[in-house]
């Protein structure tokens, strides 16, 4: 597929996204993370975390000459003040209605500094979602080894999926992805294939499956992943179809059905 040449500049190539939850987001005057939107929209909304994502990004356009490693920091409160504005501008203006554009004036920063790093609007929430996927959805446990992981599990889930800012571009990219193939392909491969290789095999620990002469590896991962499946299922249908919320007492309940008490 030919690359499209946008304002005279050639988009970056495909970046490793394996490597983006390895990048941090310290806090320079914008959210690191999605309990700081949580709290802007608890204390004034959108015009809070706009007013800190605008100033990240002015600071980064004006520059910083007096100051060592100055344009390290500039080019960092940038990216973070679009990754921070696109965030937002999705939970007040949906899918269809998020552009480059109006991501640039949100952040304070030309649409140039934008694709310097990113292809499209995608790419931008695609890097959102991993980036707040490392922390949402960590499990409880580094090793989780009981089935009360496993329910913590489920109810963060359902709470990142369901009322966390990353939820809501995670089932943005979901939609997306029904109509686009690079999307799916970017979606899957980059992000919910491995997610659900990490889940299958902490919920098999979970469930205390082990590998001997009656068992065989492949009989575990399919029980776990058979069991993440139903509990997982009922969420997505939830959030994305019925369009309700993810209660904590319908994640209990689902979870009374498929573990053990």
């Amino acid at each position: 597929m030919t690359a499209t040449v946008i304002n005279g500049q050639q988009p970056p190539p495909d970046k490793d996204h394996a490597a983006i939850a390895a990048q941090p987001r310290p806090a320079t005057g914008s959210r690191s993370g999605a309990s700081r939107v949580a709290g802007d929209r608890a204390i004034g909304g959108r015009a809070a975390g706009a007013a800190r994502a605008a100033e990240a990004g002015r600071s980064a356009d004006k520059g910083d000459a007096g100051s060592a490693g100055g344009s390290g920091r500039r080019s960092e409160a940038a990216r973070l003040a679009v990754l921070n504005a696109a965030d937002d501008l999705l939970v007040e203006q949906g899918f269809e209605g998020l552009t480059i554009e109006g991501i640039a004036a949100a952040a304070g920063v030309a649409k140039q500094t934008i694709y310097r790093w990113w292809k499209s609007k995608v790419d931008i929430l695609f890097d959102n979602l991993v980036l707040d996927a490392a922390t949402g959805l960590a499990w409880p446990a580094e090793t989780p080894a009981d089935p009360a992981d496993l329910r913590a599990y489920i109810h963060r889930f359902a709470d990142f999926l369901g009322a966390a800012p990353a939820g809501k571009v995670l089932q943005a990219l979901l939609g997306h992805a029904q109509l686009d193939a690079r999307t799916a392909e970017l979606l899957h491969g980059g992000f919910l294939d491995a997610l659900r290789a990490r889940d299958i095999a902490h919920t098999r620990a979970c469930l205390g499956a082990t590998t001997d002469e009656d068992s065989t590896d492949e009989d575990a991962i399919d029980e776990a992943a058979v069991l993440l499946d139903a509990l997982l299922a009922p969420l997505y249908h939830r959030a994305l179809v019925l369009r309700r919320p993810l209660d904590p007492a319908f994640v209990d309940a689902l979870l009374d059905q498929h573990l053990p008490g």
